[in-house]
C-alpha cells in the first residue's frame, strides 16, 4: 500500500521503518526541517521498562497536591484550560486501582516488547548509538525507601531483574556519587538502559531511506478533510496527494489535523525540560542512567555527555521556562555529581510537550475513520515505547496479528 505516516519523531520515523520493512510504500511528513525536532529532541532517554507506568494510580492525586507547594516539585501547575480540566477529571476516575492495575499491565506488554524490538532493530541495522546499560534508582533517607516498596513488588512480579542496594553497593557501581550527599539505598536494574533518543532517530531515518521511505520535511499539513481523509493537503501546495492509508503521528499536533474529521482525543501537553551537558572528567560523571526518586529527576550518561532531566508541567508552554524547574535539575545533578558536568558553556536547555491520555497507555490502532490510522499519546515513555507500537500499529495496517495482546490499546477504550 502508499502509506502516508504524519509526524518524523522517534514514533513517527519508527513506524515508517516498520512499515516499509513490511513492503508499503511510504511518505513521512514533518513539518519541521529534521527529525525528532519536538518531544523526542531532548528527553531523559531511558528506556526501563519495569518504571513504565501510568501517571494516573491509587494515592497520586494526594501526591501531586502535595508536591506543589514544594520548592522543588516534581509536579507543578500553571493556569489550566478547559480542555486540561476536563483531563484532569478523567485523570482521576483512572487513579482508581483497578483503572491502574488493567492499565499498567497493558503498558508493560508494550514496554517489554518494545525493548525487544529496539535492540532487534539496532543490531539488525548496524546501528550505533550513545546508550549506556544499568539504571539505579537513588533513594536518599529510609522514608524513600518505604514509598519504594510498591515499585520493588511490581518489579518481583513481573519477573524484571533487580536488587536493593545500600549505599556502599551503589556507589561501588557508580564510583562518581558524591558521598556528602546522603544515600539511605539504591535499586538497580542491570538490564535497563539510558539513550539518545534523537540520535537514533536520525540513524533509523537513513535505514528507512534506504528501504524506500521518503521524508518531506518542512511540509505542515491542513487537517484532514473529512471526504477524502488519505487525501493530504501541504499547505501551500497546489494540489492534495492521495494514499491508500495516512497513519498519524504527530503528538500533540496530531489534535487539529484529527478534528475536523470528527476524532477528539483527550490528550493534553505534559512538558518536562532537560539539561545537556559536556562531561567535564569521566572519572566525576555517572556510568549509566539514574533516577533520584526523592525529585523525580533522571541523570543519564550518553555518550560524552550527560543529560538531567525531570519535571512534569500542567498548564504551561513550551515556549515559556520556568526557573524552578530548571533549579532543580542544577540541584540534583550537583547533589549527585558536582563535578561531572561543564555547566559553564555550551547548555542545551530543553523543554518539551510530552502527549498525554489521561489514563496512561498510548493509542495504537484504527481511528474509526476509514483509512486513518493512530500511534500516539505516549506521554514520557515514547522512547521507551516507539519501536514496539511502531511494530504493533504496522502488522495491524498490513492485516497481520500482533505478536503480543493489545487490547485496551485502541481507541475504543476511551469511549466505552
Amino acid at each position: 500500500m502508499k502509506i502516508a505516516v504524519i509526524g518524523a519523531g522517534i514514533v513517527g520515523v519508527s513506524t515508517a521503518y516498520e512499515l516499509a520493512r513490511q513492503g508499503h510504500a511510504v511518505t513521512a511528513f514533518e513539518r519541521h526541517g529534521s527529525v525528532g525536532e519536538e518531544t523526542s529532541f531532548a528527553n531523559a532517554g531511558v528506556v526501563a521498562p519495569g518504571y513504565v507506568t501510568p501517571w494516573a494510580a491509587p494515592g497520586m492525586p494526594w501526591k501531586v497536591l502535595r508536591h506543589l507547594w514544594g520548592r522543588h516539585a516534581p509536579v507543578r501547575l500553571g493556569w489550566p484550560s478547559a480542555a486540561e480540566l476536563s483531563w484532569m477529571a478523567s485523570w482521576l476516575k483512572a487513579c482508581r486501582a483497578g483503572s491502574y492495575f488493567t492499565n499498567r499491565a497493558r503498558l508493560q506488554r508494550l514496554a517489554f516488547y518494545s525493548r525487544e524490538q529496539l535492540h532487534a532493530t539496532a543490531a539488525r541495522e548496524r546501528i550505533e548509538f550513545d546508550r549506556s546499560e544499568g539504571y539505579m534508582v537513588l533513594l536518599r533517607s529510609a522514608k524513600d525507601l518505604a514509598l519504594a516498596q510498591n515499585s520493588l513488588q511490581f518489579l518481583s512480579e513481573a519477573g524484571v531483574t533487580h536488587k536493593l542496594l545500600d549505599a556502599q553497593q551503589a556507589m561501588a557501581l557508580e564510583p562518581a556519587l558524591n558521598p556528602e550527599t546522603a544515600l539511605h539505598a539504591a535499586i538497580h536494574v542491570p538490564q535497563d538502559e539510558v539513550g539518545n533518543c534523537r540520535q537514533y532517530a536520525l540513524l533509523l531515518k537513513q535505514k528507512a531511506e534506504d528501504m524506500g521511505v521518503q521524508f518531506a520535511f518542512n511540509s505542515p499539513l491542513s487537517p484532514l478533510s473529512r471526504s477524502h481523509p488519505t487525501h493530504l493537503q501541504v499547505k501551500g501546495a497546489a494540489a492534495a496527494l492521495t494514499f491508500d492509508a495516512v497513519v498519524v503521528c504527530a503528538g500533540m499536533g496530531s489534535l487539529p489535523l484529527l478534528r475536523s474529521v470528527g476524532v477528539q482525543l483527550p490528550m493534553i501537553a505534559v512538558h518536562g525540560y532537560s539539561v545537556t551537558a559536556a562531561i567535564r572528567n569521566p572519572l566525576d560523571a555517572p556510568r549509566s542512567g539514574l533516577m533520584d526518586e526523592r525529585y523525580k529527576v533522571s541523570i543519564s550518561r550518553l555518550g560524552q555527555r550527560i543529560r538531567v532531566a525531570g519535571s512534569a508541567e500542567l498548564g504551561g508552554s513550551a515556549q515559556k521556562h520556568n526557573p524552578a524547574a530548571l533549579e532543580t535539575l542544577y540541584k540534583v545533578l550537583s547533589d549527585w555529581f558536582p563535578g561531572g558536568a561543564k555547566i559553564s558553556d555550551n547548555l542545551q536547555i530543553w523543554k518539551g510537550a510530552r502527549p498525554m491520555l489521561p489514563d496512561g497507555p498510548p493509542i495504537l490502532g484504527p481511528s474509526g475513520v476509514p483509512g486513518v490510522w493512530l500511534n500516539l499519546g505516549h506521554g514520557s515513555s515514547g522512547w521507551a515505547l516507539a519501536s514496539g507500537s511502531a511494530k504493533v500499529l504496522s502488522d495491524l495496517v498490513s492485516g497481520r496479528t500482533p505478536e503480543i495482546d493489545i487490547s485496551g490499546l485502541d481507541i475504543d477504550r476511551l469511549r466505552s
